[in-house]
């Protein structure tokens, strides 16, 4: 499935971003947190939505693994810092695994190396504990649907990671910046940011796949991205998203 990105402060502006999950189906979830307190409170939150169902509890990181093989959850809430096994960690092992159980990291953490290491691990979502319990529902339902939910502090985190200074050194410095894009490509760029597959753009656009498959190789080429997760992440923090033409 490809993957958008959503924003808590977007998702917060958006009421149908409240909604139950695309297709009426249940979400199965586990919970991983090394806290029992922690646990019973997001239990009790997720109790309270139709939609969501808590299939399994882990107080440290190889329980997560051992569980997810058994119940094969859609969503793991993650906690990162975990005895025996942290959730870095689990991430690794998950990634290895090719495991399909999408996954949100819920931290208390401010260390903003480990929301990096995170997202390359594999990721689809941040949360922080001090967040509003409703948006901790509403990142399950958007990481369920494709989508990858980062807040604001998160999203400069990560795209200062991936859009170092244009020297040609690192992941993120191999291209920005060196070609400008045209008024096409960028509303492809906002397209897939908004989280539009590339059958979807083709008929908005009136273009065959083939021609999108080939805009999005220039621009991946021009701005020096891999895919479509570090594309939407610079979308967002260039405001293409929101300003395709500009």
């Amino acid at each position: 499935m490809e993957e958008s990105v959503v924003t808590a402060e977007q998702a917060s502006e958006q009421p149908e971003a409240a909604g139950k999950s695309p297709d009426k189906g249940v979400i199965r979830v586990l919970v991983a947190d090394d806290h029992p307190i922690v646990r019973e409170g997001i239990r009790k939150l997720l109790e309270l939505e139709d939609d969501v169902q808590v299939v399994a509890e882990a107080g440290d990181g190889r329980e997560v693994l051992e569980l997810t093989n058994q119940v094969h959850p859609d969503i793991i809430l993650l906690d990162l810092k975990m005895p025996g096994m942290d959730g870095l960690a689990v991430l690794q092992t998950l990634q290895q695994l090719k495991d399909k159980s999408k996954t949100i990291v819920l931290t208390a953490s401010e260390d903003k190396n480990e929301w990096v290491q995170a997202m390359k691990l594999g990721c689809s979502g941040i949360v922080v504990k001090q967040t509003s319990p409703d948006l901790i529902v509403k990142s399950i339902r958007k990481v369920w649907g494709g989508e990858v939910w980062l807040d604001s502090h998160t999203t400069a985190a990560v795209m200062r990671q991936f859009a170092s200074p244009a020297d040609g050194s690192g992941r993120g410095g191999r291209g920005r910046g060196r070609s400008p894009l045209s008024n096409r490509e960028r509303e492809i760029v906002a397209l897939v940011a908004q989280g539009y597959r590339n059958r979807e753009m083709a008929e908005k656009m009136f273009i065959s796949e083939q021609t999108v498959k080939n805009h999005l190789h220039n621009i991946f080429d021009k701005l020096g991205v891999s895919d479509r997760l570090e594309l939407a992440l610079y979308a967002i923090h260039k405001g293409l998203h929101l300003n395709p033409a500009q």
